[in-house]
């Protein structure tokens, strides 16, 4: 069952339905245009497709071009041509159709920020194993008031959030969308909050958020993209509370959680989950010692069975013993905190050396003139590739290129300084916040060519 549909309480009894009936769920971005639509129906070839009211046009012709599928619709309110026909059942309640822990429960198509998207087959296994152990390692219980202020076609909240409240008996706050007025009149109300960090940066944009507004909150956690240490530090001052960093895939559910109880240290993603196990490799699979930078895998129960359709490629992301190859770069260090480095992808290989971007990242949103910045590899002709930093300044600050280079030779081995730097009005983001490097890397891939 496809879905794309504004998020309502009526969307999440969907999802639920389709887990008692043994359905597959399939939920599609609220953004993608018909484009992306008819990939993904083409490609899943759901039976059913339940979308807004205003597209059921347009989609109606892509289901039943794409797949022959039926056409349903459902809007923010909870009405809808399928509202209507469960009215015309009576709302009959049909007993649960017994489910296999491996049976597919739905399957989530990655964000697609390299190629075509690819849809992770996610099973009854995976959802329950990594929703308890959620709700053990951040103390959920029945008396928590979850603020729920996330999309639910993407798994943070739906997965996520929505599993450490139903598996707790717990109550949620249910905002449409994320609504910097809302959630702060909502907090006092409330006992926990998760959020991408962007909805924290606009947070702390402006007045109203301090110790008296979250006074009965009791957890903060953050994930989908990377905290700013400053951001960590700015909220902590603020509110007097430690936001909790986790980290996760929609391959996996949550691999890693900053501890509930003990340090949360800003910029790690704290210890492998109960149930979870990671480890840093080199490019053969070989485990590497603490502290070495290396290929982040994980293995589990929350770890998916392999992507739709694609068995080559499911094949080739597992190493021996059912590792998953997450594809992102990290390290270990002495304490046992996960360091996220970056994404394989975008690690640079100048003149023979490895470059991580998060490194000089890290460097260069220290600065005080600058708000935030990407580095990306792209074409040299000397080194093979070269860094390119992109950098958002902030407002009434100035900085010019020459100083920022500058700067970081002081800090930095000299093959890890990038060969520029642009200042840009801000970094193209997907919709959970996630910088797009993809897209700089194309519009910058000639930055570092010698002129015509």
């Amino acid at each position: 069952m496809a879905v794309q549909v504004e998020k309502s309480p009526e969307a999440l009894l969907v999802y639920l339905a389709c887990l008692r009936g043994g359905f597959a769920f399939m939920p599609m971005n609220t953004a993608y245009r018909m484009e992306e639509v008819d990939y993904l129906v083409g490609n899943a070839e759901p039976a059913l497709v339940i979308c807004d009211p205003a597209r059921e046009d347009e989609i109606a012709e892509i289901a039943g071009r794409r797949a022959g599928a039926k056409v349903l619709t459902l809007d923010a309110n909870g009405k809808g041509s399928l509202a209507d026909a469960l009215a015309a059942h009576g709302n009959a309640q049909l007993p649960p159709v017994s489910c296999a822990p491996e049976d597919l429960a739905a399957i989530l198509y990655t964000s697609g920020t390299t190629g075509k998207p690819k849809g992770a087959m996610l099973s009854h296994r995976n959802l329950a194993a990594n929703g308890l152990a959620l709700r053990e390692a951040w103390r959920f219980t029945a008396d928590e008031v979850l603020l729920h202020a996330l999309p639910i076609f993407h798994a943070h909240g739906l997965f996520v959030a929505c599993h450490c409240a139903l598996l707790s008996g717990a109550r949620m706050i249910w905002l449409g969308k994320f609504d910097r007025d809302r959630v702060l009149a909502e907090l006092p109300r409330a006992t926990v909050f998760m959020g991408v960090p962007t909805f924290y940066t606009r947070l702390l944009a402006g007045g109203g958020l301090d110790a008296g507004a979250v006074r009965n909150m009791r957890l903060f956690t953050s994930g989908s993209a990377p905290l700013l240490t400053e951001t960590f530090e700015a909220f902590r001052e603020r509110t007097g509370h430690a936001i909790l960093e986790r980290y996760g895939m929609t391959e996996t559910g949550m691999n890693t959680s900053n501890p509930y109880d003990g340090e949360r240290r800003a910029g790690t993603v704290g210890f492998a989950l109960p149930g979870t196990e990671v480890r840093v490799t080199d490019d053969r699979d070989n485990v590497l010692p603490q502290g070495e930078t290396g290929g982040l895998q994980v293995r589990g129960a929350n770890v998916f069975s392999g992507y739709w359709r694609m068995p080559e490629k499911s094949a080739e992301e597992f190493a021996e013993g059912r590792w998953f190859r997450t594809g992102d770069v990290a390290r270990i260090d002495e304490d046992g905190y996960v360091h996220l480095v970056g994404r394989a992808k975008d690690l640079i290989i100048s003149g023979g050396f490895n470059v991580y971007p998060k490194e000089i990242e890290e460097i260069v949103d220290d600065m005080a003139e600058v708000d935030e910045s990407a580095v990306i590899g792209v074409p040299h002709a000397d080194f093979g590739e070269a860094g390119v930093a992109l950098v958002v300044l902030r407002a009434g600050k100035t900085l010019d290129e020459e100083t920022l280079l500058a700067r970081l030779k002081e800090r930095l081995a000299n093959y890890k300084v990038p060969k520029r730097a642009f200042f840009v009005a801000e970094l193209p983001r997907n919709t959970m916040g996630k910088v797009q490097k993809n897209m700089l890397r194309d519009e910058y891939r000639d930055a570092c060519r010698p002129a015509a």
